[in-house]
């Protein structure tokens, strides 16, 4: 049966949401329907708005929820109705390169470089006014019922709340992962974070995590870094408090520079910076802002000659369906904190108000 539901449809860039009635088709072969009970904003939500992230409209965004299976497509064993579930925006179909490899964990069935909004056979299942409306990293949460595919699906513990695990499915995974996964960060070593939104905090808390003694965290907004400290920083720095580059600042307080560094914004200056602040022959400066579209980066060759390691981390580089399950029980476990993510809890139709206090830092 096609499903009729509220969604938040973007009809073009730089417009505000439109609270809108979809239908949304029942899922096709190896596809899971899902009713999302609760979903996190993103900066790379906000990016698709501004036009930094290019996307065919209209589109329905939302990548980071969670919610039960309503109903399963043919040929689907792995999950059944009433099940939880996060769903992936990075999928894990087990038998590409990427998910073969030890090392990898960005699936080639993925929709980030492609861009298509399409589910996998090309088609969408959102209609709109008599429109076909795209999806979103095969994602699309802001609406009450999506579809995705059976590999971007993680089923996870039936006693999670919700409301809270959402997070897993982007913004505190991909800031962890990014520590313990991507950098590996070691005991007593010292970290600088560039960026302390949700996923910079998720770094902060995977350093820690780590064992790591120092951990510099970097914001132009001096209101984040009480949690930042509450979270584990050990030194929280304004570079609008300096004359000279931040990066010079970091290597005088830490006598050569990082050993990891973490830039969490998605601006090509900052990546730089937190390139030059890691020590110049072993330190690991890792990306995992969104890179702006078509900007380039400029630097100086010698940075990389002399040892350093510069790398980019997608999703924290976990290998998705495997991952999120495992997380989940951390959490449930008490392994990790979730709550001071959370600023505010809205209604869905106020989820343009949750999109203004992300671009006014709050």
């Amino acid at each position: 049966q096609v499903i009729k539901c509220k969604a938040a449809v973007l009809w073009e860039a730089n417009k505000p949401f439109s609270i809108e009635e979809v239908e949304v088709a029942p899922p096709k072969e190896h596809e899971v329907r899902i009713k999302i009970m609760a979903t996190g904003i993103c900066r790379s939500d906000d990016h698709v708005i501004t036009g930094a992230l290019v996307v065919p409209f209209p589109i329905i965004l939302g990548h980071e929820a969670a919610g039960v299976v309503e109903s399963v497509g043919q040929g689907v064993t792995s999950f059944k109705p009433g099940d939880k579930v996060i769903p992936l925006f990075i999928p894990q179909c087990g038998e590409c390169k990427s998910c073969l490899n030890t090392k990898g964990n960005l699936c080639s069935k993925n929709d980030i470089a492609l861009g298509s909004g399409l589910m996998p056979d090309g088609t969408t299942r959102f209609t709109c006014k008599g429109k076909a409306v795209h999806h979103f990293l095969g994602t699309s949460t802001f609406t009450e019922y999506t579809v995705v595919s059976e590999s971007s699906l993680a089923k996870i513990d039936s006693a999670a709340p919700l409301e809270k695990v959402c997070l897993i499915g982007c913004g505190f995974s991909t800031g962890y992962g990014a520590a313990l996964q991507t950098a590996k960060v070691e005991p007593g070593s010292t970290c600088a974070i560039f960026g302390l939104g949700g996923v910079g905090l998720s770094v902060v808390m995977g350093c820690k995590a780590a064992g790591a003694s120092r951990i510099i965290a970097v914001d132009i907004n001096s209101d984040k870094f009480a949690k930042a400290r509450e979270l584990g920083a050990t030194d929280c720095i304004n570079p609008k408090d300096f004359e000279k580059p931040i990066h010079e600042v970091l290597i005088e307080m830490t006598g050569q520079g990082v050993d990891y560094s973490f830039e969490v914004i998605g601006r090509t200056d900052t990546m730089t910076a937190a390139l030059a602040c890691c020590h110049h022959n072993y330190g690991v400066s890792v990306i995992v802002g969104v890179p702006p579209a078509a900007q380039k980066i400029t630097f100086d060759p010698m940075l990389l000659f002399t040892g350093r390691s510069w790398k980019g981390s997608v999703f924290g580089g976990w290998k998705s369906k495997d991952a999120v399950p495992k997380l989940v029980a951390d959490y449930m476990n008490k392994k990790f904190v979730l709550d001071p993510l959370i600023t505010h809890t809205l209604p869905f139709a106020k989820i343009s108000e949750g999109f203004d206090l992300l671009r006014r830092g709050k």
